[in-house]
């Protein structure tokens, strides 16, 4: 007999981050793409807006940092379903099993999802994948920042990336990589309705309340 209860799954630290790298993510493409093409957007614009721009870039850059490594420290200190282990399920038969059933119900193999609690072991997969990106565009974006600020903690951290690559090397990874991320936002919205859908585990609300509604089988 199966019969529905109500689970705690994603702690604060997990949706605050969550909402954070979410909000952090559009403001810096939105400005992002007016620093890279100001002649074309800002031509006719006020005095010093783009000032303002680079200003409003730079300490959303920072915010986004913050909950970046904060979700990595929460990795080790949360609950099963924020641990690291759910970022590699390759590493177990089980995540394994999760993944190739996973992937064939995108695919249309089989009809039903796996059933899982915190995150499906292919979208877990996924985030590893994800949060490297983050951590590419993190990289790329203060070494840039470190061009202009010589001697900063920036430029003692990331300076070192100009022995490898040009300016126009990182910029081109840097903008690069934004799309990838916006490609991600609009499939992980998708996939997060879908899920939703055939789940019917609130998947959707849980990021803001916490809570998924889950089978349990007596």
């Amino acid at each position: 007999m199966e019969n529905l209860s109500v689970k705690y799954v994603w702690e604060v630290p997990v949706r605050v981050t969550h909402w954070v790298i979410v909000l952090s993510i559009v403001i810096l493409s939105v400005t992002g793409i007016f620093i890279g093409t100001p002649v074309s957007l800002a031509q006719n614009s006020p005095q010093f807006v783009m000032g303002w721009v680079r200003f409003v870039h730079f300490v959303t850059a920072y915010a986004f940092t913050v909950s970046v490594f904060a979700r990595i420290y929460w990795m080790f200190k949360g609950n099963r379903y924020a641990n690291w282990r759910e970022f590699l399920p390759i590493l177990t038969d089980e995540g394994h099993r999760n993944m190739m059933e996973t992937f064939k119900f995108y695919i249309f193999i089989n009809k039903n999802t796996p059933k899982t609690v915190g995150h499906n072991a292919l979208a877990g997969a996924a985030y590893t994948g994800i949060f490297c990106l983050y951590l590419v565009m993190i990289c790329t974006g203060f070494a840039l920042y470190s061009e202009h600020a010589p001697g900063s903690l920036a430029h003692k951290l990331t300076g070192w990336l100009f022995a490898f690559f040009s300016n126009q090397g990182l910029r081109l990874t840097h903008h690069m990589v934004m799309w990838f991320l916006i490609a991600f936002a609009i499939h992980h919205i998708y996939s997060a309705w879908l899920m939703d859908t055939k789940e019917r585990s609130g998947i959707i609300s849980s990021i803001f309340t916490g809570y998924k509604t889950v089978t349990r089988k007596d």
